[in-house]
């Protein structure tokens, strides 16, 4: 792959990235309670940082890349989509997170497999197992906070 195709393949990844920082940072604004805006806030700090890895690799490349194993409890499969909205619960933002963390899953390890056997595919599966631990990580919370309540 030459360097102009792998820089229009990492400023794809960033402008997704970019998409996810500006939704997270729109929805702290419809939001009610501080506790929302700082999870909100949270999560585009999360986004954030893709953006920064993304920027580093492209300027510097990368070093070996290690990608640990993504966990999946599934809880995000079987609820379903929310619409954001002012009136939002701190479940509701759970559940948003989730599943755009899935998508956002989905879409580095589809760019993986376009590129088999290259450095790229590893970056995207490091990058889709990141996005895996942050669902992992409203899964639990949702585990934890919501489903142990009902």
């Amino acid at each position: 792959m030459n360097q102009d195709s792998f820089n229009e393949v990492i400023e794809f990844a960033i402008e997704r990235e970019e998409e996810a920082v500006k939704f997270y940072h729109e929805l702290q604004s419809e939001v009610k309670f501080q506790a929302q805006k700082e999870m909100l806030n949270e999560l585009e700090q999360m986004e954030k940082g893709h953006i920064t890895v993304l920027e580093n690799i492209r300027k510097k490349g990368y070093e070996k890349i290690e990608i640990p194993e993504m966990v999946d409890l599934h809880i995000s499969n079987y609820i379903v989509d929310v619409e954001p909205s002012e009136n939002m619960t701190y479940q509701d933002i759970l559940i948003i997170a989730m599943k755009r963390e899935e998508k956002a899953k989905e879409l580095y390890l589809d760019l993986a497999s376009r590129f088999p056997g290259t450095d790229l595919e590893v970056l995207f599966k490091k990058i889709a197992a990141e996005e895996a631990g942050h669902k992992l990580k409203f899964e639990i919370l949702y585990d934890d906070q919501v489903l142990r309540d009902n």
